[in-house]
């Protein structure tokens, strides 16, 4: 009987104890999306007239 007994109590324990193990916090939210706007833009027409420049060079 001792023997049951103590079966039963470390069973219990053992599932009120792995609750606590194998509990998670939620799943992290979305990331806030950073605009593209004038910076990029200015950049890629920077690059672009650059990149005329360079090849009216080249043909001269």
């Amino acid at each position: 009987m001792k023997a049951i007994a103590i079966t039963i109590i470390v069973l219990v324990l053992t599932l009120l104890v792995s609750t606590l193990l194998f509990a998670q916090p939620g799943l992290p939210t979305a990331p806030a999306q950073a605009p593209i706007d004038g910076g990029l833009g200015l950049l890629a027409a920077a690059g672009g007239a650059y990149a005329w420049k360079k090849l009216k060079a080249n043909k001269e």
